[in-house]
């Protein structure tokens, strides 16, 4: 495929988003304590693997949070930072926003997973605004969160609604952070941000080329020699 065609993303086997949720939740380590953002994130409750001791973190104020309840009864005051109810595992704690922001900020996240709009070769994020005069700002505690975490993961379609790259040399929407981004989840791969710069794939949707993925992208990649192939795991 030449370096400038545009593959028709209809025809590649994405991985969807519950799929993408699982290889995040599979990624995050026994005894890590982890951030879920608003949106797409916070599917990966739904995944965690049942062997390991995570503790999952919501910025609106919970400690030892529990997956969104899809069926039944919940409590309205418990809530995921998406506003969906969740429950709370044995040991839970709730504090206000001061508590839980210093959480956040002081350093006591090992993971951040948040959505993105656009994330550069450099690993800067961008996540709150497109800049557009009839956008509306969310930027919550996302800044604080991307430099307060020990890593951050992010977790996005490949490319937008319309198809425009979301992978980009540099972002041209308004900045959550600036090299703060460590791994990237598409529906197309896993992409590395190396140290001091660059995009490395390390995994593909099942069937999906490399070409293709640089062909969606607005920046340079590399393939790593040890690529894993992304089976839809959901």
């Amino acid at each position: 495929m030449p370096h400038d065609a545009k593959p028709d993303l209809s025809r590649l086997p994405r991985l969807s988003r519950a799929a993408m949720a699982r290889l995040v939740a599979h990624d995050i380590p026994d005894g890590s304590v982890v951030n879920l953002g608003i949106g797409m994130p916070t599917l990966v409750s739904d995944q965690l693997p049942a062997d390991r001791e995570i503790v999952l973190h919501s910025e609106n104020g919970i400690l030892g949070m529990g997956a969104v309840i899809r069926a039944g009864a919940t409590d309205p005051d418990l809530i995921n930072a998406s506003k969906e109810p969740i429950g709370l595992l044995p040991g839970a704690s709730i504090s206000d926003h001061a508590l839980s922001f210093t959480m956040m900020r002081g350093g006591h996240i090992d993971i951040t997973v948040l959505g993105g709009f656009q994330v550069s070769a450099s690993g800067d994020l961008a996540n709150w605004s497109t800049g557009e005069p009839d956008a509306i700002p969310a930027v919550g505690g996302a800044m604080d969160l991307v430099v307060g975490a020990a890593r951050l993961f992010v977790m996005m379609e490949h490319v937008t609604r319309d198809g425009q790259p979301k992978l980009v040399e540099r972002c041209s929407y308004p900045l959550t952070g600036l090299g703060v981004v460590d791994r990237i989840y598409t529906d197309l791969a896993v992409i590395d941000v190396r140290p001091g710069g660059g995009l490395l794939v390390t995994g593909l949707a099942e069937g999906v080329p490399f070409a293709a993925v640089q062909a969606l992208s607005a920046a340079p990649l590399a393939l790593a020699d040890d690529c894993r192939v992304l089976r839809a795991l959901a």
